[in-house]
């Protein structure tokens, strides 16, 4: 059964994940202790979000992009180590947890945590930030649920109730999200109204992530300004999310208490200076405007650039614009539309490097749309001999694949080997690189990277298919001395994958 990446608003009632939402459940008059989580140890918390996240990343609506993905952890980064800095988060906790974010396709504007270090983003989030700072500031809230360990503090309130059943029954509301009769009926039952009460955050600790957030926020360099025009945003927000459906699980809007606690904080500080919109974030939330959209006539109207054209608007926004509306013009395999749009991106972005490269790798997408894969490896060609960035890479190698070998083929193979090296859990650079390797021959190593990029979404099911196939040709082809050693890593990681599904199956 597919799970719905859009239905995670049914999660963030029953996981307390969200930063914009307030629990419905009805709140005792003395606010709950915080607890110390002592009764969830990291690794059943780190297992419980595994677990979860497995079901995420069999979700349709779950997404890579490239372009999108490294945009986020730009800025996540800098909030991990800022957390790691002030004392927030552990050394142990860094090693045990995933630390890991799920981009999905839902146009409602949310993020939020799940056990063990899992972080899921909407596309909506991304679509409504006007700043860095902005979208820093809910990555900062929701590193600090986690760090502050607020999941784990929530369920060792109910002693009753194991992990292991907990995460049975977020699933459950996740498969009858498909029907939302099914749906309902488990949601106003007993356990489930019991599970909404113990992991709602409560409003404490919805103050101590505030708290947390921002003192990491403003240690990794972020002007704090963005969380109180993020609140703004959220509380309208709030309401638009809202489509009337699962009252049960309906959410309150930010209360003024939290938005005028953010702003008592930023007068303690000395007033930064107003920055100016930027044009490369306004691109990217273009992108993600765009990317969110599943209908037709949805892409129709992002093609509209009149607004781009009005005296007030600014260059930011109508940079913005014409990515949307070239974007758009693309997924509706309008052409001439969409070349159009990339000259007036290349008129709007001179001289803005960021911004620059964005619009290159967005003639490179354009390019790979219409079949016109000789003309991406030397668009997208680093000057001084430099290595591709990751979307670059991405997109170069995903070219070459359908391109006669060249020298171009071997630089690009070392360059994915190295990104794998270094990003174990890089599941797209592992699918490249086993095409890459397929189209040169390399068939056992081809075969080995589709089972790690099947062990880095966690199917582990399908992990062991692959790295049977593997087994299965190494028996019936000679190989080389490397092969040898190849061979070697696949039994390995074979017998891991298949003790992984015997632990889900144990837990079940």
């Amino acid at each position: 059964m597919k799970y719905k990446f859009r239905h995670t608003k049914l999660i963030l009632g029953l996981l307390a994940a969200s930063l914009s939402f307030q629990p419905v459940w009805p709140q005792n008059s003395v606010l709950p202790s915080l607890g110390d989580g002592e009764s969830i140890s990291l690794a059943v918390e780190r297992k419980l979000g595994d677990r979860i996240a497995r079901e995420l990343y069999r979700d349709p609506d779950y997404l890579e992009d490239p372009v999108l993905d490294e945009y986020i952890q730009r800025l996540w980064t800098p909030l991990v180590k800022a957390a790691a800095a002030r004392g927030e988060l552990s050394p142990e906790l860094q090693e045990r947890f995933a630390w890991r974010i799920l981009l999905g396709r839902d146009r409602s504007v949310n993020a939020f945590a799940l056990p063990g270090g899992y972080l899921g983003v909407h596309l909506g989030l991304i679509a409504v930030v006007s700043s860095n700072d902005e979208l820093a500031s809910v990555l900062a809230h929701e590193l600090s649920h986690v760090t502050q360990r607020h999941i784990a503090r929530s369920m060792g309130e109910q002693g009753k109730m194991t992990p292991w059943v907990i995460g049975s029954l977020i699933l459950g509301v996740l498969a009858a999200s498909k029907s939302a009769q099914g749906a309902q009926a488990l949601i106003v039952g007993g356990q489930a109204a019991a599970i909404q009460s113990q992991l709602s955050y409560s409003r404490d600790m919805e103050r101590e992530a505030d708290r947390v957030g921002y003192g990491v926020m403003r240690d990794a360099g972020y002007d704090p300004q963005g969380f109180v025009g993020m609140f703004a945003k959220l509380q309208q927000a709030a309401g638009l999310n809202d489509n009337g459906a699962y009252p049960y699980l309906r959410s309150h809007p930010l209360t003024t208490e939290r938005i005028a606690d953010m702003q008592a904080r930023l007068q303690l500080n000395a007033a930064p200076a107003r920055v100016m919109p930027d044009v490369e974030q306004a691109m990217l939330a273009a992108r993600a405007r765009v990317l969110s959209q599943n209908d037709v006539d949805a892409l129709r109207a992002s093609t509209n650039t009149s607004r781009a054209a009005l005296p007030q608007a600014t260059p930011a926004s109508k940079t913005g614009i014409w990515y949307a509306a070239t974007l758009a013009h693309m997924q509706l395999r309008d052409f001439s539309a969409a070349e159009r749009g990339l000259q007036n991106l290349d008129h709007l972005v001179s001289g803005q490097a960021a911004a620059m490269r964005l619009t290159k790798l967005l003639r490179a997408e354009l390019a790979a749309t219409q079949g016109r894969f000789e003309t991406i490896p030397s668009l997208l060609a680093p000057q001084n001999g430099k290595a591709l960035q990751r979307p670059e890479l991405m997109a170069t190698a995903q070219a070459l694949v359908r391109l006669p070998a060249t020298p171009a083929h071997q630089e690009v193979l070392h360059q994915l080997r190295e990104q794998v090296q270094a990003y174990p859990l890089d599941a797209q650079a592992w699918n490249t690189l086993a095409n890459v390797l397929a189209v040169q021959g390399q068939h056992l190593q081809s075969l080995r990277a589709e089972g790690e990029a099947q062990m880095a979404r966690m199917d582990w099911q399908g992990a062991i298919d692959r790295f049977r196939a593997a087994q299965d040709w190494a028996k019936t082809h000679p190989l080389q001395a490397s092969d040898h050693i190849e061979a070697s890593i696949v039994d390995t990681r074979l017998r891991h994958a298949q003790a992984l599904i015997r632990e889900l199956q144990t837990e079940r």
